[in-house]
């Protein structure tokens, strides 16, 4: 119990350790008029859990009945049906423990040695509920969702499911919609030698975002792997173009022209 109310104290964000219910829905009414707690102290203050509780639902984005018993619009809190909520009492002891390790890891100062590292001053370093999830109740990456959906209908499923997610998601935490996320996506497609797949995730991206250098130098290695060098150096000279700083580009454009 001192070891949850720990997690508690670093200011961590994860669920529900137990039931917010009263004894008259059955069971033995703690303290704070909760039944069935069996992570957090039962003396916890009743608006710490309540708090708590809400956390965790902007955490995940998700409502008190992803994890509670819902029968005939009443919840039956004390109730441990629902997987969701047992593995939520796992997952507090398990964000609990990484917080325990994480302090001594990065706070603390480093003595061995002759020049040991200083504290970090400041609030310590916590992971909480939202440092994973960021708003989804599964946080799998935007290219492994992706990825998932290439398995229903290629590029074009996943190029699908990304619009899809982005006009849902946009602006929000949940994913990364930056010019980075369709080049990361078009880049293991052409790792896997799927140019075309490349060539039309980067053709998306270039809707979003017009002067993207490092679409246009994508482009320019997808073009590359499918023979077409004129196209690649075309889209090397306007990625160096949109700009100047791109080294990477630049070094390949001089690369292929050397070629």
């Amino acid at each position: 119990m001192m070891r949850a109310f720990y997690g508690i104290a670093l200011g961590s964000l994860l669920l529900l350790t137990g039931s917010i219910v009263a004894s008259a829905q059955g069971g033995s009414a703690q303290p704070n008029g909760f039944t069935n707690l069996q992570v957090w102290p039962v003396d916890t203050p009743r608006a710490v859990v309540l708090n708590f509780m809400n956390a965790f639902n902007r955490s995940l984005g998700v409502e008190c009945n992803y994890c509670h018993v819902q029968r005939d619009g009443k919840f039956d809190f004390a109730s441990d049906e629902k997987r969701e909520k047992r593995v939520a009492r796992k997952m507090i002891l398990f964000r609990d423990s990484i917080n325990v390790e994480l302090a001594a890891i990065v706070d603390k100062p480093v003595t061995a040695g002759p020049t040991s590292v200083e504290a970090r001053p400041g609030a310590p370093t916590r992971v909480l509920c939202a440092s994973c999830h960021h708003g989804l109740p599964i946080p799998a990456p935007l290219g492994e969702v992706t990825s998932e959906a290439e398995k229903s209908g290629g590029a074009i499923a996943g190029l699908a499911k990304f619009k899809e997610l982005r006009a849902k998601f946009y602006g929000g935490q949940q994913y990364d919609f930056t010019e980075y996320a369709l080049v990361g996506i078009a880049t293991t497609a052409l790792n896997a030698k799927r140019p075309d797949d490349a060539l039309r995730y980067l053709q998306a991206n270039l809707e979003y975002f017009p002067k993207s250098s490092m679409t246009y130098q994508a482009m320019a290695q997808a073009k590359n792997a499918k023979g077409d060098k004129g196209a690649a150096i075309k889209d090397l000279e306007t990625a160096v173009q949109l700009d100047p700083q791109n080294a990477q580009a630049k070094n390949q454009l001089q690369q292929l022209k050397g070629q």
